[in-house]
């Protein structure tokens, strides 16, 4: 019966040779994978070794300007400590199938801290930081001003996909807007996902200590509310998941198929695009970190062959297109299919195209429409004059459905 999905242990070349899995960096107070903090507040770094090793990896930090280019600060400028850390804080897996380590970190510490707002990356090594592991973005926001975000409907003929408008308005709480106007720029992303951004908008109007962001360019396509699925209880069909299997020690999950082009909005609860790792065993909710086993999951879609390439994309992959995530085509059973190893939980994810040229789409296969609620995120950066960096004077958050 599950014949078909066997041949994808042939096609990928992934297997177990990605050592380093189940990335996460996000403020515990949101618990939203959104990696942004004050100067009091702390992230959490998490992954996981699939070596099973009790390797010891290091991490540093890296300032970045408004718009993610190197700004070419020193380390000594943007940090106070050491110019690197070690990750030994880690345990080892207990009654999974996979065996892997769990590394965790707790950010900034007493070895190193941000003395600066800004955009940064953690970047995670062995053993040079030019050759990263991975990195993550974060970024430190000041306490300079307070964003409102509003959203509306818009519609546009000539580009019938955008059809969400995003209005900002800053306050700050003292001079700093109003001394600093022609340095103050904002940039707005779409469900923490940075490919999304719209970079570098300039104010429309100011009155005092209020600047307002009221431009026609910020502008969004609706999309859909995320697919999901939950394998928290692998063992066994759940929720949009059709069925489980384990054969020779390797999990699988086979969720149910979802449908292209939908014709109308259809509101479905949805956690924009984040994911968490859950496992659950009659009832008894054990500690994911370290008892999250790990399946293959077999991402359906039901479709005739289209003429772009296809991704499974989500917060889990930050929204990049790879080869891992890439689906591929069965024309006897007219479904587009992706088998990606993740760790058991609660997954958001979409379906997206990409063309030939690279252009991502994430609209094509699940409509776009304006009743969608999505997570808008907007930073408010400046850089007065004497400074050489751009600081994150103020965050903000649109949340609310449009009704």
């Amino acid at each position: 019966m599950k014949r078909f999905y066997y041949l994808f242990l042939l096609i990928s070349a992934l297997g177990f040779s990605q050592d380093i899995r189940s990335i996460q960096l996000f403020n515990p107070q949101t618990n939203d994978e959104t990696p942004v903090i004050g100067f009091n507040e702390k992230l959490i770094l998490k992954f996981d070794d699939l070596t099973n090793s009790s390797t010891i990896y290091r991490y540093t930090i890296k300032h970045f300007d408004r718009n993610w280019n190197d700004d070419g600060l020193f380390y000594t400028e943007f940090a106070n400590g050491s110019m690197s850390g070690l990750i030994d804080r880690f345990e080892y897996s207990f009654n999974t199938y996979q065996n892997y380590t769990h590394y965790s970190l707790t950010f900034p510490n007493d070895k190193i801290q941000p003395k600066i707002s800004g955009n940064f990356k953690l970047i995670v090594y062995k053993d040079s930081p030019t050759e990263p592991l991975f990195s993550k973005r974060f970024s430190v926001v000041e306490d300079g001003a307070n964003l409102s975000l509003s959203l509306s409907r818009i519609s546009d003929a000539k580009r019938p996909e955008i059809n969400q408008r995003v209005e900002v308005q800053a306050i700050a709480d003292g001079s700093a807007i109003s001394s600093n106007l022609h340095s103050i720029s904002l940039n707005v992303i779409q469900n923490n996902n940075w490919h999304t951004g719209i970079y570098s908008q300039k104010p429309t109007g100011s009155l005092g200590n209020k600047v307002l962001f009221q431009q026609m360019s910020l502008v969004f396509p609706g999309n859909n509310e995320f697919y999901y699925y939950d394998n928290k209880i692998i063992d066994r069909a759940f929720d949009m998941v059709s069925g489980a299997e384990n054969v020779e020690g390797v999990n699988h999950t086979y969720l149910h198929p979802v449908w292209a082009y939908p014709l109308n909005y259809q509101y479905q609860p949805d956690v924009n695009g984040a994911f968490y790792f859950r496992r659950n065993d009659l009832g008894i909710e054990r500690n994911a970190d370290r008892e999250g086993d790990y399946s293959w999951v077999y991402f359906l879609l039901d479709s005739e062959q289209i003429d772009k390439d296809l991704y499974v994309l989500g917060g889990f992959n930050d929204f990049i297109p790879s080869e891992e995530n890439r689906m591929r085509y069965d024309a006897e059973r007219k479904q587009y299919v992706a088998k990606i190893y993740l760790k058991q939980g609660f997954y958001n994810y979409i379906l997206a195209t990409k063309t030939p040229d690279g252009l991502v789409n994430y609209g094509d296969i699940n409509g776009n429409f304006w009743q969608t609620e999505n997570l808008y995120q907007a930073f408010l950066y400046y850089k007065p004059l004497g400074r050489n960096y751009d600081g994150l004077l103020g965050y903000g958050e649109f949340r609310t459905p449009l009704r």
